[in-house]
């Protein structure tokens, strides 16, 4: 069984790739339900790599549902604006052990409408998980797809918080500062740079 999801996040896509690639922005997009714990002695990389990555899985902070094979692949797409990311690890203890495969696909592209009225590139995001879990699969995916529900808010509130790019700096006034000598939001004054 599948649950997608498809909307338009308020970042560029450099952002969401980059939100996608970080296991802090992974973590971010489950709590308060549920908190992913490395399991690994180094604990998480700053961004993953093709490793297996293992994690322990605690629902409302309080009760472990089980460990799970987080197995990141980067894919092609048709169209080279599109990037995807693949995990195709699962469960591998706890209650999780009944989902031992999973087909997890989050792709990126430029949104198709064009900039917004502020001239900004937005990300039109599409998510896809397959679950299959035997017998069990029709609870598993009622489970998934609300927990998805959730997810998907949280990429939307979390991806205008992702990437903070300073506006380029005006070359009549390389200090900064407005005409009134105020700095400008995401310039430092001359002496701390």
């Amino acid at each position: 069984m599948r649950v997608l999801l498809k909307f338009v996040l308020d970042c560029d896509p450099d952002a969401a790739w980059r939100a996608l690639q970080s296991p802090t922005a992974f973590r971010e997009v489950a709590l308060p339900w549920l908190d992913f714990r490395s399991t690994e002695t180094e604990g998480f990389p700053t961004v993953w790599n093709d490793d297996d990555h293992s994690v322990r899985l605690r629902a409302f902070g309080a009760v472990t549902v089980g460990t799970q094979a987080i197995r990141l692949s980067r894919m092609s797409a048709r169209d080279p604006e599109v990037r995807i990311l693949r995990d195709s690890g699962g469960g591998t203890g706890g209650l999780l052990a009944a989902i031992p495969h999973l087909d997890h696909r989050m792709a990126i592209a430029p949104d198709p409408a064009g900039p917004d009225s502020e001239g900004r590139v937005r990300t039109l995001y599409r998510d896809q998980l397959i679950v299959r879990a035997g017998a069990l699969t029709p609870v598993a995916w009622y489970t998934l797809w609300a927990f998805w529900q959730w997810r998907g808010l949280r990429l939307r509130q979390l991806a205008p918080t992702w990437a903070y790019d300073p506006p380029p700096a005006d070359t009549d006034d390389d200090d900064g500062a407005d005409e009134r000598g105020a700095a400008q939001p995401g310039t430092a004054p001359e002496e701390d740079r």
